[in-house]
């Protein structure tokens, strides 16, 4: 049974997104694959503000590990959107979070999908708890 498509009241957080020309396709919309960059985007923007990832020089990164998006209407250059954010599951070490594409203004949304961040150590890549402050800022987000 199809799940009902997510509304903007789903997400805690919007990050404004602005499409560009490159990210339509031959076939007049964005690629599929574009979204994901919207939603790495989205949550980094969000880490590095609210949680202070240092992505250059800090000691922890997160690595993706598991991704997927359903879609649900196109979008297009030149759309204004804003991507929702939510967290899902909040683990020891990893996160998964929930995300959505909504055209600005609109209730229902054009893409859904998540992704899970592991963070690790940067000099061994071996995973560790999620120091503090990110931890305080993506439990704003869970749901």
């Amino acid at each position: 049974m199809p799940q009902p498509t997510p509304q903007r009241s789903d997400y805690r957080h919007f990050q404004p997104i602005t499409t560009r020309w490159h990210d339509n396709d031959i076939y007049g919309h964005v690629n599929n694959v574009t979204y994901y960059s919207f939603f790495d985007s989205a949550v980094n923007s969000y880490l590095i503000e609210r949680g202070g990832l240092d992505i250059h020089d800090g000691d922890v990164v997160g690595f993706v590990v598991s991704s997927s998006c359903d879609y649900f209407a196109s979008i297009a250059y030149p759309d204004l959107i804003e991507i929702g954010l939510r967290v899902g599951k909040l683990g020891n070490s990893s996160v998964q979070y929930e995300l959505a594409v909504f055209k600005t203004g609109e209730e229902e949304a054009c893409a859904a999908g998540r992704f899970v961040h592991v963070f690790v150590d940067r000099a061994s890549n071996q995973p560790v708890p999620i120091p503090a402050r990110l931890r305080q800022a993506l439990e704003q987000l869970v749901v």
